[in-house]
């Protein structure tokens, strides 16, 4: 009966909801996300971390150089390409016990990156944040979430009178790419990574 239970774990996930509670769905970038992940559980488990998996990604339609074989030629046509343009998985609890019964709650605080791309839908290019909360347990299937939406924005240009004179603060929007070694965000316009120093590819 043993090997059958441990054979059944490690395929199945534990009975337990895991719910994700965002304080606010809307958040400008620079600032924090909070909320909680709320934990309902039905049965025992180890628990190595409690953590967040939040993302940012780009999909775009795009032209590229394709091979027909009916031509036999190279033809452009518009493919649709999606790109991680951040990715974070930020614990909020080491090494933990759950038991049959146990209801607890755990908060979190998320920096979303002052640097990042706010939420932009249109018809060719689309970029959005999404976050999720995760049960991390060794030898069977992580408990999870439902994966929410955030709405990431940009906060606007911002005045200040000074005397008589107007002193108007410029936000710039930088595009940051990510590294394709260390997924280090950096400026567009930069040839190599700050942080490992690899040549950008695109």
């Amino acid at each position: 009966m043993g090997f059958f239970k441990k054979l059944h774990d490690k395929v199945t996930k534990p009975d337990a909801i895991v719910e994700l509670k965002l304080a606010n769905c809307t958040v400008a970038l620079g600032e924090n996300l909070e909320g909680s992940i709320c934990v309902s559980s039905k049965d025992d488990f180890d628990v190595t971390e409690v953590r967040c998996e939040i993302q940012c990604t780009e999909e775009a339609k795009v032209l590229r150089s394709q091979y027909d074989p009916v031509t036999k030629r190279n033809e452009l046509r518009e493919v649709q390409e999606i790109q991680t343009l951040f990715s974070a998985k930020p614990a909020f609890s080491s090494a933990t016990h759950i038991c049959n019964g146990d209801s607890r709650t755990f908060p979190f605080c998320i920096n979303i990156p002052a640097g990042g791309r706010p939420t932009y839908q249109a018809i060719q290019d689309n970029v959005s944040w999404t976050i999720k909360g995760v049960l991390a347990i060794d030898g069977r299937p992580d408990a999870t979430s439902h994966i929410a939406g955030i709405q990431v924005i940009q906060l606007p240009a911002q005045s200040s009178v000074v005397g008589e004179t107007v002193v108007k603060e410029v936000v710039r929007e930088i595009v940051k790419i990510p590294c394709n070694y260390c997924h280090t965000l950096f400026d567009q316009l930069e040839t190599t990574c700050p942080n490992c120093g690899a040549k950008r590819t695109v």
